[in-house]
Formats: C-alpha cells, sequence, structure tokens
C-alpha cells in the first residue's frame, strides 16, 4: 500500500512547479519534499520527474501518475467537504426503536418538531416492546423504560427523565372485593402484567419507611401493551400497575382508583442507549439532544 502522503506531496510538487514552492504551501521542508518523491520513485521502480538545475518535468509514467494523484487529493478534499457539510446540517436516516406506551405518550409528541428543526433527516422508529439488538438491527438509538440502567451492558447510556408508576382497579371491583389495608391483602385480587414467565409475574413495591414487598401473583390477563391493559383495569377485569401519566385522566374522573396509594412500583428510568460516541453522525447527535430537552419537560405536562 503506498503512503498516500507521498501522492499528496508528488502532486503538489507538480502543480506549483518545483519543491520549494510545494514545500512552502505545504509547510514541509523542500529537502523532506525530495527525499519523499525519490523514495516513492524508488518503490514504484520507475522515474516520475525529469529533474535539472532550472525546471521539473514530466516523465510518461509521471504524467499517468499525476493524473491519479490529483484525482486522488481531490476525492480527499471532497470527503472532508462531505463531512464538514454533515456537521453543519444534520442529514440522513436515523433508526430509533422506541416502546409501544412511552411511543404513544411522549416519544411521539416529540419526533414531528425534531423533524421541523432539521428538514434533512429521516426517523425511521420501530414500536415494539422487544429488546432490540442494536448492531445486529443496525439501530442507532434504542429507548428504554426500566427501573435500573445497570443492565445495558456495553452500550452508551443517557438518562431522559423518570417516570412514576401506580397500582390501580376499578371501584367496581374494590366495591366488590373490598379495598386492600395492606400489601399483604393484594393476594385475593385478580391481576393483569405485561409478561408472565410460567405463568407467574411478579410486582416490588415500596412503601412507607422504605419498606418493601414483592408480590408473587398469577395474572388472569397477559398484554405486551399497556393501553391494551388500561382498558381491561377499567372495566373491572382486575389491577395492574400502570405509568402515573397513562391513567391520570381516568383517576381525575373516577374511572380508576389508586390501591394502597402509600405504596409505589419502583420508578422507572426512561434513558436512550445506543453503541458508541466515537463516530457518532450529528443527526444521532441532535436527536440525542432534543430528547434530552424535551421528554422530561413533556412527560411532566402529559402527567397532569
Amino acid at each position: 500500500m503506498q503512503d498516500l502522503n507521498d501522492m499528496l506531496f508528488f502532486a503538489e510538487v507538480v502543480d506549483r512547479g518545483g519543491f520549494a514552492a510545494a514545500g512552502r504551501a505545504l509547510g514541509v521542508p523542500k529537502s523532506k519534499l525530495s527525499r519523499r518523491v525519490a523514495g516513492l520513485e524508488a518503490r514504484l521502480g520507475v522515474r516520475l520527474l525529469q529533474r535539472t538545475t532550472r525546471r521539473l518535468s514530466l516523465t510518461e509514467a509521471g504524467e499517468s501518475f499525476h493524473r491519479h494523484c490529483v484525482e486522488m487529493r481531490e476525492a480527499a478534499e471532497a470527503a472532508e467537504e462531505a463531512v464538514a457539510l454533515v456537521h453543519e446540517a444534520p442529514r440522513g436516516t436515523i433508526r430509533v426503536s422506541c416502546p409501544v406506551t412511552l411511543a404513544q405518550s411522549t416519544v411521539g409528541h416529540l419526533v414531528p418538531g425534531f423533524l421541523a428543526r432539521h428538514p434533512e433527516v429521516r426517523v425511521d422508529m420501530l414500536v415494539t416492546n422487544r429488546v432490540v439488538d442494536l448492531v445486529q438491527e443496525g439501530v442507532d438509538v434504542a429507548l428504554r423504560v426500566r427501573p435500573t440502567l445497570d443492565d445495558s451492558g456495553s452500550l452508551i447510556v443517557k438518562p431522559l427523565a423518570v417516570t412514576h408508576a401506580v397500582l390501580v382497579a376499578s371501584p367496581a371491583l374494590l366495591d366488590r372485593l373490598g379495598r386492600p389495608q395492606g400489601p399483604e391483602d393484594l393476594h385475593r385480587f385478580p391481576t393483569l402484567a405485561m409478561s408472565a414467565a410460567d405463568g407467574r409475574a411478579a410486582w416490588h413495591l415500596l412503601g412507607p419507611g422504605g419498606r418493601a414487598f414483592d408480590l408473587q401473583h398469577r395474572p388472569v390477563y397477559t398484554a405486551d401493551d399497556l393501553l391494551t391493559l388500561k382498558y381491561a383495569v377499567v372495566q373491572g377485569t382486575g389491577m395492574c400497575t400502570l405509568p402515573d401519566y397513562m391513567c391520570a385522566d381516568e383517576l381525575r374522573a373516577g374511572d380508576l382508583e389508586e390501591v394502597l396509594p402509600a405504596w409505589a412500583p419502583r420508578p422507572g428510568m426512561i434513558h436512550a442507549v445506543f453503541p458508541s460516541r466515537r463516530g457518532m453522525v450529528p443527526a444521532v447527535r441532535r436527536f440525542l439532544d432534543h430528547l434530552g430537552e424535551t421528554v422530561a419537560a413533556l412527560g411532566l405536562r402529559l402527567g397532569g
């Protein structure tokens, strides 16, 4: 593999008519340029320049090689200009994955504003509750809501906001079965959950004075979409944990009732994960900045 700098040096020497002029333009000593061009000729096994005390001239091989060196220099300059343009105006496609409820309640409200500010950017969003492999699936940013950030592995994490959940049920269900006085009473209520391994699920509830209670239960209804579960809770199918912003209207209207208000599930961390900061294109960086500026404020507003 040729040293591409030698090709650049050769093109400058020819275009500027000598080693001294090229050295001044490049900020490289004349003697160094002469040694580099001589070394280039030795590696190629052919003379490129005819040297006299008064002028330089190209050999036939030198003329052909010079054309390629100029093309290489122009391609390098074009590449640098392309990167500079990307820095100035974010462009291109960003692939994002987002949980269903987060997309419907928060992120879906934010993407149009981002696209309005950056008209040369496209967003390709995968709305799913499954865990996405960013590298294998070519995803630039994955948005997640989890109780902890410790399970992100080698991915870079950008925290965005904290979301709180509440344990809710319909007033009709509580009227029929009685309102629980403590977390131990929850075992007698039907429950709903997003998933249940081997038919079982668990809720980790935090209470007064730092107390904790783990409720192991068998949901009567599982669905990997919280909106679907909310419809069932309102109709009295069972109790469920839901994000507070998602059921604020139903709580105000009396369609849902908070169960054991002193006890609540562990808060969730809304965060973005991405493979690496190195080489991050400006469009992705601007998207992350936009989320950081807007997610928390919009989540609070949606939550009432």
